[in-house]
């Protein structure tokens, strides 16, 4: 008889080596289990972790908290997603698991909360802001169902208000790190320029990925799909190490990066280069703006990006774009050669 274990929580990973291992645990964020479901070793240990776990009493904060875990919204966010809000959860239940339910409608609640924020906010005002969408979200999901009456993080705005209009990629950056970095690197950025994806998202392609047309992925932290048509300049230099199976992007060794080995081993060949002020993260933005100076529409830009069309207008508009000076040029010679002047009546 196959007996459904509750809670239990499992994430699957691929190694270095290619090998798939699964690990689990009691329950999300509960203590790791050794082997897998069924073993002797692995019911003892989930039945030891399930037999110390101290439940929250009804009415305070960590009940909601563990309830959106186990909801349908909760299974409908991207694996990336639910891991980010994983964190959050922890450091909320930390501060604020005892909080009663039946405080959250007192008038003073919205400035307890936004007092954490702000003292989250002196290390990072990014974080701070996640933080505070992460227990709105939760708060939203529990006043929908009547488990709060009231939710004190809603419409709380943002303190961070950060623009990255400085920093995209320049063609003298792109020419300064083909020229000084390691031959393995120069694919991961010609891979971020002509896809527009995220950095775990290209370390995961593989060649079957990529058909000698067009590159498919599912993305990690969306979930979206989507279909790349593949540029000469990537096409050519795909085709002269294309293999048959394993990842594209490899290290020096000839084995797939781990996440924390490329960004180092990237850091390291932005210093020699020269490279500054822009990281890996900002070759998404900069492939948004390069296929707009190139007069792509938005719907064109979110198809090979995976972007929505909100997040491309809103890249274009506050972010990346810049007002770049060759945008204001052509449009001045359009007005000029669209304009004609009228003749002056005589006098």
């Amino acid at each position: 008889m196959r007996v459904r274990l509750k809670g239990l929580n499992s994430r699957t990973k691929t190694l270095a080596n290619g090998s798939v291992v699964t690990y689990y645990w009691a329950w999300k964020g509960g203590p790791r289990l050794p082997g897998k479901p069924g073993d002797a070793e692995f019911m003892a240990a989930y039945n030891a972790a399930i037999a110390r776990k101290i439940y929250p009493r009804q009415g305070a904060l960590l009940s909601v908290l563990n309830a959106f875990q186990l909801s349908s919204d909760w299974d409908d966010l991207a694996p990336r997603t639910r891991a980010d809000y994983v964190k959050l959860i922890k450091i909320i239940e930390k501060k604020f698991g005892d909080f009663p339910l039946s405080g959250m409608s007192d008038r003073r609640t919205r400035g307890l909360l936004m007092e954490w924020r702000d003292e989250r906010a002196k290390r990072s005002r990014r974080q701070a802001d996640y933080g505070w969408q992460v227990l709105a979200r939760v708060l939203s999901w529990a006043q929908g169902r009547g488990l709060v009456s009231a939710n004190p993080c809603e419409k709380g705005g943002r303190l961070y208000r950060g623009s990255r209009s400085a920093n995209t990629w320049s063609a003298a950056d792109e020419a300064a790190f083909y020229a000084s970095a390691p031959t393995h690197l120069h694919l991961a950025l010609m891979l971020a320029l002509w896809t527009g994806q995220r950095q775990g998202d290209l370390l995961r392609l593989t060649w079957q990925q990529y058909d000698g047309k067009v590159i498919r992925l599912q993305q990690s932290k969306t979930g979206r799909r989507v279909v790349i048509p593949v540029g000469a300049p990537l096409k050519a230099m795909l085709e002269a190490t294309r293999g048959k199976v394993g990842q594209i992007l490899l290290n020096s060794d000839g084995v797939p990066w781990t996440a924390d080995g490329f960004r180092s081993s990237w850091r390291k060949a932005c210093a020699s280069a020269g490279v500054t002020g822009v990281t890996f993260n900002d070759l998404r933005g900069t492939a948004v703006t390069r296929l707009a100076l190139v007069q792509a529409s938005v719907p064109e830009i979110a198809t090979i990006t995976g972007h929505s069309l909100r997040d491309v207008h809103a890249i274009l508009d506050s972010n990346y774009l810049n007002r770049d000076p060759a945008l204001g040029e052509s449009a001045i010679r359009k007005l000029e050669t669209g304009t004609k002047i009228p003749d002056r009546a005589a006098d």
